[in-house]
């Protein structure tokens, strides 16, 4: 599987937005989320992006991870 290397174009903020309402949101599960990953504690292996933060949100846009806000 090719890498993304175009920088965050990919997953598309619109796809994203359809899985969790608020780019604040977003950013914020994306981060906890890339904080796992870089503490290896879940490995991605057919993940598109290069960095934990892209890791993160292809795998909130692929719903593999579930998030509760209070």
């Amino acid at each position: 599987m090719e890498k993304n290397k175009d920088g965050m174009r990919y997953p598309s903020i619109d796809n994203l937005l359809e899985k969790i309402d608020s780019k604040y949101k977003l950013v914020y599960a994306a981060s906890k989320v890339a904080e796992i990953i870089e503490r290896d504690e879940l490995y991605i292996k057919d993940a598109k992006c290069l960095k934990s933060i892209g890791i993160a949100l292809e795998e909130i846009l692929k719903d593999r991870v579930e998030i509760e806000f209070e």
